[in-house]
Order: structure tokens, then sequence, then C-alpha cells
């Protein structure tokens, strides 16, 4: 059983705490809170936290939904290049659908869709139709003149004047957006702006999850966060600005710390006013006060950076990033001693794939899955005609945790043999062998008349959490199918065949 080492509930009560705080100091007019991070599904604070409830904030803001509009801002370049979303292996366009939906299931008004530094494009057409046509207000927002050096230009007409007013009628205005570089804290000034220009008095504040302000710089949760963005090159520093104004240490990172003099003197511009005088000044982050076990939090920091490791890795392999991004990320792993080996299923996998290549020719191109259960113990899974390694390693686990003995069918031969003739004879695929989600689905028709079929398929929700690795590179399927069962898994970075198309 995973060990706890903090607190979600005490988490969600000190964010609503300090939110409730930051509007109250604009006399509970209007607070424009921008999200950094994920609002839902916040995988790597529930990875690096063990406890972490990984939708914790959006429960949080249903507690403030009778004071919370949201504004979700996607960057219109991100629409045309098809910017995807690598945890849900889905685009930014469809993301901001997802979000709305999730929103929704929450309770939570949404207020628009902002396009921002907007360009006038078929696709990013076709998204503003998509939305309009069910009923969603969308706004474009224009590169920001002047910015970021002419302050005068910037707070002007000319500047975030020629941005259309987004109608907010709450004193909460959650700003938040599909990933980094959404346009949110423009969004978010450029509303502070129209506000005073209308005689409101409201406030800017940003919800942050990482880096960890209170935490050692070098702490592994803070170096975890350096290696879930080397691609984007974010480093944490001490917040320079923080220590002058306070004598304190406090943690922020490199594009915070650049951009923060122009956003203060953009802020005194509109408003008259000082509100902050570092960029941890503007956060609200409690996260630090509600570790409850340190060694558990730092554990759990190393395995993620090992884990962003084999994935930095398998994208270099696919080419997805920069060498650059490949070394920041190794770099990482060095600073916390962590070897990849550390991800106790690494070994199990390799070994065993080693050792069936070891009998025979024909294993040369085995894949081996392992597979950590709740209680620690391995299991493994391999490659064959009939179904993929992860399909194998799953139904493994799946039997062990039902009792049922390892070489007892669960799922009937001519079942494999007819899904097999359907994808190569009807459906003409290149591989018959059965993936992860063809394989459980083949497990719950059995599980009609087979009682041991029935107990395997209850067992697989205890697979939540548990860690996988795999020797080769999945396919998009089984990686989505894994995540979607809660398997946090990794890949050696070699593919399965030669083929670059049949991949």
């Amino acid at each position: 059983m995973q060990r706890i080492g903090f607190d979600s509930e005490k988490y969600i009560e000190e964010q609503s705490k300090y939110i409730l705080e930051r509007i109250n100091q604009n006399d509970g007019q209007r607070l424009y809170l921008e999200f950094g991070g994920k609002l839902v599904h916040d995988k790597h604070a529930m990875r690096c936290l063990p406890g972490f409830d990984e939708n914790a904030k959006i429960k949080l803001l249903q507690k403030l939904k009778d004071q919370a509009e949201i504004i979700i801002c996607i960057y219109s370049g991100d629409i045309i290049n098809s910017k995807t979303r690598q945890d849900f292996g889905i685009t930014y366009d469809l993301e901001v659908l997802r979000l709305i939906d999730i929103f929704r299931k929450y309770d939570l008004a949404v207020n628009s869709v902002v396009v921002t530094r907007y360009e006038d494009a078929p696709a990013v057409s076709k998204f503003i139709n998509r939305l309009e046509r069910r009923g969603i207000r969308v706004y474009k927002h224009n590169y920001t003149k002047g910015y970021p050096t002419d302050v005068e230009t910037i707070v002007s007409e000319e500047g975030y004047g020629a941005n259309p007013y987004i109608e907010v009628t709450r004193p909460l205005a959650v700003v938040t957006g599909p990933g980094g570089g959404s346009g949110k804290l423009a969004t978010c000034l450029s509303q502070l702006y129209h506000e005073y220009r209308r005689g409101v008095k409201a406030g800017y504040s940003k919800f942050e999850t990482f880096p960890v302000w209170n935490m050692p710089l070098k702490h592994p949760i803070n170096l975890a966060y350096e290696a879930a963005t080397a691609d984007l090159k974010d480093v944490n520093m001490i917040d320079s600005f923080h220590l002058e104004a306070y004598g304190n240490m406090a943690v922020n990172y490199n594009r915070d710390l650049e951009v923060f003099p122009v956003v203060k003197r953009i802020i005194e511009k509109i408003t008259g006013e000082t509100l902050y005088l570092s960029p941890t000044d503007m956060g609200v982050n409690r996260v630090g006060f509600c570790i409850t076990d340190d060694e558990v939090v730092k554990e759990a920091c190393k395995q993620e950076i090992i884990r962003r490791f084999f994935i930095a890795k398998c994208d270099y392999k696919k080419g997805w990033i920069s060498e650059d991004a490949l070394e920041r990320s190794e770099l990482i792993m060095k600073e916390v001693n962590a070897k990849e080996d550390d991800r106790k299923v690494v070994n199990y996998a390799r070994e065993y794939a080693e050792y069936k290549r070891s009998l025979d020719d024909k294993y040369a191109n085995t894949v081996v899955m392992a597979l950590e259960m709740p209680d620690g113990s391995i299991v493994t899974g391999r490659s064959s005609r009939r179904m993929v390694a992860a399909a194998a390693a799953v139904l493994n686990g799946v039997k062990k945790l039902a009792g049922i003995d390892d070489e007892k069918y669960v799922i009937a031969p001519n079942v494999f043999q007819d899904i097999q003739l359907l994808k190569n004879d009807v459906l003409k695929h290149d591989r018959t062998s059965l993936n992860l989600e063809e394989i459980l689905i083949a497990l719950s028709i059995s599980a009609e008349n087979n009682p041991c079929a029935k107990k395997a398929t209850e067992m697989l929700t205890a697979l939540k959490g548990c860690r996988a690795h795999c020797t080769a590179i999945l396919s998009e399927r089984d990686e989505q199918t894994l995540r979607s069962m809660g398997i946090d898994v990794t890949c050696d970075p070699e593919y399965v065949t030669t083929n670059l198309y049949f991949a």
C-alpha cells in the first residue's frame, strides 16, 4: 500500500482561505485568479505528493462555485500547430472542449473562451465556429501592442484597450488554459485594465502548485517540476525580489522572475498602487504547509524524475524534443543521485526479455512489460502472436490478484482467433496481436460465462496507481489505455519493428 505524505483536505481548506483573503483585499469586488498547472487531473502533483487528490483544485473551486466563473484561454498558434497535451494524447483545442465538459460536471460556470494572440487561420475559425454554434462565447485578443517594454502603450487604448472586455459578473474570475503559453497572464491584465476603466476595484493573483516556494531550491519536489518542464527550459531560482523585500528565501522559476518587473509596472500603472513586491507575493500556494511526511514526498519525487527521464528518452527517439532537453532531464536525474534501475520494474522487464531472447532466435523481438502489484511483487507479460506485452502483463496481474492459476485460461482460445480473423480479414490490420483494450473487452465478454474471467475483471481497478515498465515504446492506444486505468508506465526508447508508418 502506498504511504501517504500529503494532506489533501488541509490543502483545499488552506487554498480556499487564502483565495478568499485575496478577494477581500479588493473589497470583495473582483479577483482575477490565474491558474498555473492543471486545474483537473493533476497527475504530476498526485505522483509527487502521495495523498494529493488529482482533482483537489476543481473540488476547491466547487466550494467557491457561487462566487466563481471560469475563463479558458488558448493561444491561436497552438490551434494552428495542433499542439498536444501528452498525458491525454489530445490537442489543445480538444482539451478546451474536455475542460468545459468537466467544469459543467462540477457545476462550475464557464464564462467564455479567449483565443489569445489571435491569427486569422482556417483551423482557428473552425474552432471558434464549433464553440459559438454550441452557445459558448468566444473572444479574440490580439498580440498586445508595446509588450513587453513600452508600458505606456500597453496600458492604453492601443494596448489592452484594443481587446474586447470579457463580461464578468462574479467576484472570482478563474483564468485557466490547456497548458503553458495559453495567454492567461495577458488576459488577466487586460481585464484588470478594463475593470479600472469601469470603476471596478479588481485584483490579480496566481494559483500556484509548483515550484513550492517555501521548500528548498534543490528539494526533489522542485527538481521534479524542472524535470516535468525540461523541454520548456524552466529553471527554479531564488526569488531575488522576495529576498530583497523581506529578507526571506523563496523559490520561484525563471519565467516568473523575468516577467515580474514588467508585470509589476503594468499593475501599478493600471491601479495606481504597488500590490506586490515579488512574484512569490502574487502566488497563492499552500502546498508546502500540507506535506505530512517529507521522506515519502522525496522518494515519490525521485521516482517522478526517473519517470520523466524515460519519457524524455522516448520523446527524443520520436523526434519530439531536442537533445538539450534530454540532457537537461539526465542532469536532474544526477542531482538526486537517481538511476534507471531505481525504478523497480525496469530491471525485471529487461532481465526477463534478455532471458527469453537467450532461449531461441524466435524470441529475438520479444517485448516484455513488468508490472508492480499493490503488494510490491512483480508480474511480467511478453508479446506473442496472441497479444501485446501490455495486455499480457495486465492479464497476468489481475489473475494473480484474483488467485487464478497462471496456466488457466480466462479468455477462450476461440475468442482470440475470432478477433484476429476480424482484424486480418476484415479490417486488414498489419498486426493481429490483440492490444490491451481489445484484451480487456474480450475479458469482459468472457466474464458473462466464465467465473474466473469475472473474478479477473473485478480486479482491474486494483491496478490503479501501480507502476509498469516496457522494453519497447508502446503504441499510442496501449499507452492511453494504461493511463486510463491509472497505471504509471515507462518505456525503453526502442521500437518494436523497423517499420516507420506501421511501427
